[in-house]
């Protein structure tokens, strides 16, 4: 993988080269103070909220008669931390949803903040607002890596290339796992398509295999072939119910991008995974190999589980459950009482 092509990968290198055959999209330059603020790993202050700023108090309590009940004394000490602003820039994100219909998908020049799903609302990462573009995104490794190491697995020792970082705002469309796939390409050939959600098995891509390779690997050959910048790319497509293809992404074709049902052994091997249509015999055509998951596979957890937190400790964090709060609670006084009579017992000792 070169430099070039992940350079090549950015979406606004490719969307202008493809836009009638993918989801509307708008793209707007990323302010460096807004990068600046992205990077910023201190306490996790949503910028463009309502509620922009953020009091962190440490408090001593007290014992009360009642055994759920919890009195907070009057010493405390109140640190207000307040996010920066981006009036301009928020004026013009806002403008730009609203043209896109109210719901955006938002992504930086090339990763999505798919990791960090688990802490937006309903677990989607539809947006209706910067505050909750901000939220993902200082969320999310997969945008870090975009913003400080986009190269950080290219073969070549050239100077990296300069970045003009942006924020992709794309049309939310309500896209069906089931029919999203991943297509490799080598030396403009396709070679491998793969199912995009590998961790379900749906039923109904072994009913429609032939159907579902033949119409992308057609859409490929139409749309996509010799008019990427690269010969050699991984794109992602999604077929909708109708058996039309659209594309959603392009990736380096590099192990900087997950290869799913395949390894990357196998895709930059010398070894040819295309097969021959054969009927009477000779092969009319090659086409691409077709991975999907089958109900013989053990399902697999989705990769993306190892970026979320324990559930307890967002509900602890957000007090969505006020009943494991008080549990907390009840846990940190007991603890506290546990270690006050071993510091009163002189028969104690630490070990």
């Amino acid at each position: 993988m070169k430099k070039d092509q992940v350079v090549n990968c950015q979406f606004s290198v490719w969307y202008p080269l493809f836009k009638k055959h993918t989801i509307k999209s708008l793209i707007l330059p990323l302010p460096q103070n807004v990068i600046d603020y992205l990077l910023d790993d201190g306490t996790l202050v949503v910028s463009g909220s309502t509620e922009n700023s953020h009091q962190c108090s440490q408090t001593n309590h007290s014992d009360s008669e009642g055994e759920d009940d919890v009195q907070w004394s009057d010493d405390e000490t109140t640190t207000v931390v307040t996010a920066p602003e981006f009036p301009e820039f928020n004026s013009k994100v806002q403008e730009a949803i609203n043209t896109l219909g109210g719901r955006v998908f938002p992504k930086l020049n090339w990763s999505a903040p798919r990791d960090a799903n688990w802490i937006a609302l309903n677990s989607s990462l539809q947006c209706q607002s910067l505050s909750d573009i901000f939220l993902l995104f200082k969320s999310s490794d997969f945008v870090t890596h975009d913003l400080t190491q986009p190269f950080l697995q290219c073969s070549d020792d050239s100077p990296d290339p300069v970045i003009n970082y942006e924020l992709v705002l794309r049309k939310w469309s309500e896209l069906i796992p089931g029919g999203e796939f991943r297509c490799f390409v080598k030396e403009n050939k396709l070679i491998g398509i793969s199912q995009r959600d590998y961790t379900q098995h749906y039923q109904h891509i072994s009913k429609q295999e032939e159907s579902i390779s033949a119409s992308v690997l057609q859409f490929f050959r139409d749309n996509i072939q010799h008019q990427f910048p690269d010969e050699d790319f991984v794109l992602d497509v999604y077929r909708d119910s109708m058996g039309r293809v659209w594309l959603i992404d392009f990736n380096p074709f590099g192990e900087v991008t997950d290869s799913l049902l395949f390894t990357w052994e196998e895709l930059t091997s010398g070894n040819s995974l295309t097969a021959g249509n054969t009927e009477d015999g000779p092969a009319l055509q090659e086409r691409p190999a077709f991975r999907y998951t089958t109900s013989e596979v053990t399902v697999q957890p989705s990769p993306c589980l190892s970026y979320r937190i324990p559930r307890d400790f967002m509900d602890l964090s957000t007090g969505e459950d006020a009943y494991k709060l008080i549990d907390f609670l009840k846990l940190k006084k007991g603890q506290q009482e546990s270690s006050s009579e071993d510091e009163a017992d002189p028969h104690v000792t630490s070990t």
